[in-house]
Order: structure tokens, then C-alpha cells, then sequence
């Protein structure tokens, strides 16, 4: 019996199967995969800015050893707080109280280059207010001592010196009980601080921008 060897030899053409539902389906979990992709990317925008380490205060010198990275998201108020690029190699000053662990706000600190305010200690007289504490800003008060041993009208010192900390007469941070505070005021008025101080002038704290509640 003869073989068509022709015959044998030819195999048919493979056929590709297609399901149109099977491409939709594996077109949808595509889409998916991207979706998810593109929300998680646009979700994970944060920066990197500095937390204070430990507790900071008014006058403090403030170098990358005495903050923290942490990773945030600010959105468009990052530029308010202190960023990784933004501590110079000559350090930074502490302008207001900021506390352990709290993001650095860049109003809070100033360039070194730039440090017109000094720190200066004046007695005080009586209690203090209950808003006088670190980081608060207080006018300076003073009435001269005349020649009898009176006083006279008191008169505005320094307006919005920054407090650094309040002193008890032991030496211990007071609760608002008479003492010293250590305040922040301008280079230019520190003459007229000690001589009030030198004078034993009296010194009130009254602290400042407080507005009355109705």
C-alpha cells in the first residue's frame, strides 16, 4: 500500500485561539495595577524637615545636632517649617520657645549673621502674669526711682522683648512668683536696661499683643 508521503510530511497551520473577554479582563487588571500605582505615588509626597531634639528656647544656638530628620507630609505649608537644606554650616538662632519633638517652624529661628537681640536678666517685682512664660513676648516696663525713694510714672522700656525663661530668687524656673526673667531685647537698648537694672529701678513684665476677651 502506497503512502502519501506528501500527505504525511505537511502538518496544518497552528491555530491562535482569542477570547475578546479574556483580553477586556486582562486589559482591566492592567488599569488597575496603573491606578493604584499613579494614587499611591501622588499620595506619598513628603519631605524631609527638622524636629527640635530636645526643648529649645529664645537665644539658643541651633546646630544639625540639635534636631531631627522627619519624613512629613506639609503639602503647601512645607516651606513653613525648617527644611534639611535650610541650617547653614554657621548655625542658626533660636528666636522662640519650640518643644521636644515639635517640626521647627522657620519663624522660629533666625541666622546667626543676623542675631541683633541680646539676652539680659531684669528683676521683677510682684507676680507675674499667667501668659508670661518661655517664648512669650512681654513689654518692658519701668519706673524711676527718685531722690525721696518714690517712683515715678512708669514708662515702656523695651516693647516685645521675648522671654527665655523665668527665674525664681533661689535660681530655680519660677511658676510666676516674684524673681528674675531672662529676656531677649535689642543690642541698642540693652544701655537702658542695666541702667534701669543698675538703678534699681522697678520692672514690670506686661505681656504683649494680648487682647482683651469680651
Amino acid at each position: 500500500m502506497a503512502v502519501d508521503s506528501a500527505g504525511a510530511g505537511a502538518r496544518s497551520p497552528r491555530r491562535w485561539w482569542f477570547d475578546v473577554r479574556f483580553a477586556i479582563g486582562l486589559g482591566l487588571v492592567a488599569l488597575s495595577v496603573v491606578g493604584v500605582f499613579v494614587v499611591v505615588s501622588a499620595a506619598d509626597h513628603t519631605v524631609q524637615v527638622y524636629a527640635a531634639r530636645t526643648a529649645l528656647s529664645p537665644g539658643d544656638r541651633l546646630s544639625g545636632g540639635d534636631l531631627v530628620r522627619q519624613s512629613v507630609q506639609l503639602g503647601e505649608v512645607s516651606s513653613r517649617y525648617l527644611g534639611i537644606r535650610d541650617v547653614p554650616a554657621s548655625g542658626l538662632v533660636v528666636t522662640r520657645a519650640v518643644a521636644a519633638g515639635e517640626l521647627v517652624p522657620t519663624s522660629a529661628v533666625g541666622t546667626s549673621a543676623n542675631g541683633r537681640l541680646a539676652s539680659v536678666v531684669v528683676p521683677v517685682r510682684g507676680h507675674l502674669a499667667k501668659a508670661i512664660d518661655a517664648g512669650a513676648q512681654v513689654d518692658l516696663w519701668a519706673s524711676k526711682q527718685t531722690e525721696d525713694r518714690e517712683f515715678g510714672a512708669p514708662a515702656v522700656l523695651v516693647p516685645a522683648a521675648q522671654v527665655v525663661r523665668v527665674i525664681a530668687s533661689d535660681g530655680i524656673i519660677a511658676d510666676g512668683s516674684a524673681g528674675s526673667v531672662e529676656v531677649l531685647v535689642p543690642r541698642a537698648k540693652i544701655a537702658r536696661v542695666l541702667e534701669a537694672v543698675a538703678n534699681d529701678d522697678a520692672i514690670s513684665l506686661v505681656p504683649a499683643g494680648v487682647r482683651a476677651r469680651d
